[in-house]
């Protein structure tokens, strides 16, 4: 197979001949076309020129004579065509914008259009099936010709009879030519260069389909990229190579399944010397995301920009992974993947400071790019029905070849629908069934990287490095507190959990009942009733791990100058200078450690039990069997309230500690006719006692406050002298 390895089966003589007779002919014609386009650009500037105009102004019968000739040979069907003023700006930009809208398009154009039905033909001279089929030959006639409904017509004729996947697939050989004829012929005139740039081998400028610039497609893929060194599975340590090879490092990318992870190895080569590979997956399956830099903008950009966020985080990858200056790198990338490393491997610096002996792309568009290193050895392999390959405007009909001492592999392989013939495992059998001479070529050009594989680390990829886990709220110091359970962080932070708390109104003897027997602890009032709080919570993230919460607490007055109603004035202060606050009567909860947590460091009396909680939702359940308590209800429409910020008060010997709890989350408040409360007969105390003295065992709450999501921390409990 030659270096440019264009076919799996080899035609025959003539068949080759004709090929290349035909793509040198493309050639000869395409120069003419560039030609032509010159003397339009410079009989755009003589017509428009300052001294013309001026001399028109002076002579109007000679000078206005020269510049009417002038715009004739421009604008004339017989002359340089009705598109062909190319002056950028003013009048004679709106000429020649015009001219195009209205259908009249320039000779050099046409010419270009000349070229590529020269390359469809030397295409179709490896594929003749497309000449076989009529649906295929209606497409071509009506694209070449500029009949926009009769193009539409047929692109649903070949849809609606072989399926999009196979139609898009059949046309990737002829993709290129196809969208370039388009750009050239059609009425926009702000996707001409995109048409051009295919036609005459320059590199693309945008989005060869709606002419978007590469600054928008840039604007759209930001961050400074980030990196994360993370675990392999224990399956996928099992299914990651062992030993150098070609398909081995293929099938690594594999087992990476574009989730935003890339591997970086070390390698024992034959020589002894310790040599690094780089693998970069594809673009991830589904919609694009904002977090991961292998998403469809992210490979736009890596098409037509050298930097992006897929290659910064790559750096960062490297940087974390500690390869020495100087080292010998191979870069094996698929897809996107290999976009991204061949823009790496177009940094200057980054050659400067590492050896990129080698680069294999496979399935990726990387004919416009070039290494900085001359001596980087360059490998592509490429199927023709694949789509991606072709979006960089080179194609199986293109006679450019920009770079002939590259190592090019481009076949027809049996898989044709897209995408599945772009997938990595579909490549990988081709190099092992189809094109086995390539796969051996490639080995033999990686003999230094083929030994023992000495360190396997996965790296994690990101647009943006993102911040701690709760930042800002929940990023703050803490303090190691020694408990019976062992040491506990405080503050003690919760990342994500739910809460609902039933208000009831009861009897303020029977609330002060319950409270210490302490002559300064006293029930705030409410006209003549307390307020009794009964505190469900799902803890679904947390310092001290997940556990489900019941607490039940009564509001109490300024433990030293209370006053009345000076609840409702302490809501408008901060928690931290609140006189009042949530005197904690009972608590359980569903694991040992906050339960050793919240009587040694909270002061609250407190016991383990089993219980379930779903308070996502407007439908809310809690069910703790040990205590033979049950909570369900539906919460209508709320309306928004201050947030759950609040001061808890628990007893630890003679002492009343004093807890700070700071919530962030969406608080509402809803009446409590959908809410009910049941409590067994043989309920466990002391919780049930207190229900039942307080009378709220079957009564509905005055109202709920609910907080579906939020998070929390809870301070160490302050010791008060009372």
């Amino acid at each position: 197979m030659r270096a440019d390895g264009r076919a799996p089966i080899r035609p025959g003589p003539d068949e080759q001949d004709a090929r290349e007779l035909l793509r040198r002919c493309a050639r000869d014609v395409v120069e003419v076309a560039e030609g032509i386009r010159e003397v339009s650009a410079r009989t755009s500037a003589v017509l428009f020129a300052p001294a013309l105009t001026a001399s028109a102004r002076r002579r109007p019968r000679t000078g206005l004579a020269a510049q009417w000739a002038l715009l004739r040979a421009l604008t004339n069907k017989q002359g340089l065509g009705g598109s062909a003023i190319t002056v950028p700006k003013g009048i004679g930009h709106v000429l020649g914008a015009a001219g195009e809208v209205l259908g009249r398009e320039s000779l050099a154009a046409l010419v270009a259009v000349t070229s590529l039905r020269l390359r469809i033909a030397a295409v179709l001279v490896d594929h003749p099936e497309f000449e076989r089929d009529p649906g295929m030959r209606r497409l071509l006639a009506a694209v070449t010709a500029d009949r926009d409904l009769e193009t539409v017509r047929a692109l649903r004729g070949l849809f609606k009879d072989q399926g999009a996947q196979r139609a898009l697939s059949g046309l990737a050989p002829l993709m290129p030519e196809l969208l370039a004829i388009r750009a050239l012929v059609d009425e926009d005139p702000m996707n001409d260069e995109t048409g051009w740039a295919p036609a005459a081998g320059r590199e693309l400028p945008a989005d060869p389909v709606q002419g978007t610039s590469a600054s928008r497609l840039a604007g759209m893929d930001q961050g400074e990229g980030a990196a994360e060194a993370v675990d392999l599975t224990e399956q996928e340590k099992q299914t990651i190579a062992a030993e150098g090879s070609f398909l081995g490092f293929l099938r690594n990318i594999e087992t990476l399944s574009a989730d935003g992870r890339i591997l970086v190895q070390n390698v024992r080569g034959p020589d002894g010397v310790v040599r690094y590979v780089v693998q970069a997956p594809g673009m991830a399956p589904g919609r694009p995301r904002n977090d991961c830099p292998q998403d469809f903008v992210g490979a736009w950009r890596n098409l037509v920009t050298a930097d992006s966020p897929y290659t910064r985080s790559i750096l960062l990858a490297l940087a974390d992974y500690g390869i020495p200056r100087g080292a010998e790198l191979a870069l094996i990338g698929y897809s996107e993947g290999g976009i991204a490393l061949m823009n790496l491997a177009q940094d200057e610096e980054f050659c400067r400071a590492y050896r990129i002996t080698h680069l294999v792309a496979v399935g990726s568009p990387v004919d416009n790019k070039l290494p900085a290193d001359p001596r980087t050895w360059v490998a592509g392999i490429t199927n023709q029905h694949d789509m991606v390959p072709v979006s960089d405007g080179r194609g199986a009909g293109s006679h450019f070849d920009p770079h002939p001492n590259r190592y090019e592999v481009d076949y027809t392989g049996p898989s044709h629908e897209f995408p599945l013939c772009h997938m990595l495992r579909e490549y990988i059998e081709h190099l092992r069934t189809v094109v086995p001479e390539a796969r051996k070529d490639i080995d033999e050009a990686l003999t230094p990287y083929r030994g023992p594989v000495v360190r396997t680390q996965a790296y994690r990829l990101k647009d943006r490095a993102h911040p701690p886990e709760g930042y800002p709220f929940l990023t703050l110091p803490t303090t190691s507190v020694p408990t019976t359970a062992g040491p506990v962080d405080v503050p003690v932070r919760y990342y994500d959990s739910s809460a609902a708390h039933l208000c009831f109104p009861v009897d303020a003897e029977a609330a002060r009942s319950l409270l210490p027997g302490v002559t300064w602890m006293m029930p705030s009032r409410l006209g003549r009733r307390a307020l009794a709080v009964l505190s469900l919570y799902e803890h679904r993230c947390s310092t001290i791990g997940p556990y489900a919460e019941i607490a039940l607490s009564v509001l109490v007055d300024d433990l030293w100058r209370p006053r009345p109603y000076d609840i409702a004035a302490d809501l408008l202060r901060r928690v931290d200078l609140r006189r009042t606050g949530r005197y904690v009567l009972s608590l359980a909860v569903g694991s040992e450690e906050a339960r050793v947590v919240a009587e040694e460091i909270w002061g609250q009396p407190a016991v383990r039990t089993s219980a379930e909680a779903d308070l996502m939702g407007p439908g809310f359940a809690v069910r703790a069997p040990e205590l033979g308590l049950a909570v369900e209800g539906h919460l209508g429409p709320g309306i928004r309230f201050r947030e759950a910020d609040r001061v808890l008060y628990g007893r630890r010997g003679e002492s009343t500690v004093r807890t700070l709890v700071r919530a962030h989350g969406k608080l509402r408040l809803h009446t409590g006719s959908g809410v009910r409360l049941r409590l067994e007969t043989a309920a466990a105390e002391p919780m049930a006692g207190q229900l039942r003295r307080l009378g709220i065992d079957s009564a509905r709450p005055l109202f709920v406050l609910s907080c579906p999501q939020f998070m929390v921390h809870r301070s160490a409990g302050a010791v008060l002298p009372r």
